[in-house]
């Protein structure tokens, strides 16, 4: 290539990151907690695309924290295991078997993944469930559904040490009972107690829908808490959308800044919220 065909490249290339660069620095210093699941956990592209968002997050200066989810892994599993599921109102119903298998995959299986990918990067990741350094210590949901828990008590001293050593927590949605046992925990549920804990700057959501929808089926890109109540108490909101609102609205309550529902299916979707003027999917504000 001809010196002057280099330059012309490196002068384009400048000017592209001295225009990125007001985004790049606006999260400097943030908090960010991204609950991973679905299409970005199912293909090796999608996870090694993930990763490296992750890591360029963190070398721009924000403090991302990892929570993952696991269901049809868990499910496979089981199936391998001829572990027979109960579900009840479509939530699992754990029992001390079941309770074994879960923890395995999502400690050692599913986390390991995420943790190698990010490593594999260029990141420095650490694989956490809630119950190492009392994380997050729960009460059982219901008793009907066994081992199933709701995070009462977090100490997430553990989190802000790993950010001073620039480390990227990954944490199974796995909490420790008062009388020593394990709870499971819904992954959004997690994330939620994890984000207001840390009062955190935003919690990602990554689904497999574009995000919130108005009554006339369009995404609905800047909404408020008040609006979210509004329109599932008429009916707009429903679905497996409500117990991802209601972990938004949750985690504002806990001081959490905004919320994004975002599609976790589009290339590069978390820097497109966090980098660019018009974000992705659908921010959740207090007011």
């Amino acid at each position: 290539m001809k010196t002057q065909d280099m330059n012309r490249d490196w002068i384009a290339t400048a000017r592209t990151l001295s225009q990125a660069l007001p985004y790049l620095q606006r999260y400097s210093g943030a908090t960010v907690v991204i609950k991973l699941g679905g299409h970005a956990m199912g293909s090796d592209e999608a996870m090694e695309s993930f990763a490296s968002d992750v890591v360029l997050m963190r070398q721009v200066g924000v403090n991302p924290v990892v929570v993952h989810g696991g269901g049809p892994m868990i499910n496979d599993m089981l199936a391998r295991l001829d572990i027979q599921s109960q579900f009840l109102n479509g939530k699992r119903v754990t029992d001390a078997a079941t309770m074994n298998v879960v923890e395995m995959v999502l400690s050692g299986v599913v986390n390991k993944r995420i943790v190698q990918a990010i490593n594999r990067a260029g990141g420095r990741a650490v694989g956490l469930s809630g119950k190492d350094a009392n994380l997050m210590i729960c009460d059982q949901t219901d008793p009907d559904l066994g081992l199933v828990g709701t995070p009462s008590q977090m100490d997430p001293s553990i989190l802000r040490t790993l950010f001073e050593k620039s480390m990227i927590p990954v944490i199974a949605p796995l909490g420790a009972g008062r009388d020593g046992e394990t709870f499971n925990i819904n992954g959004d549920t997690a994330a939620g107690a994890i984000a207001g804990a840390l009062k955190a700057d935003r919690l990602l959501l990554l689904t497999d829908v574009p995000g919130v929808k108005n009554a006339a089926g369009e995404v609905v890109t800047d909404i408020t808490a008040d609006q979210i109540r509004a329109l599932t108490e008429e009916g707009v909101i429903a679905g497996g959308m409500i117990p991802k609102t209601e972990t938004a609205l949750d985690a504002i309550a806990s001081g959490v800044r905004a919320v994004v529902i975002l599609d976790g299916r589009a290339p590069n979707a978390c820097l497109l919220e966090l980098f660019t003027n018009h974000g992705a999917g659908s921010i959740i504000r207090p007011r």
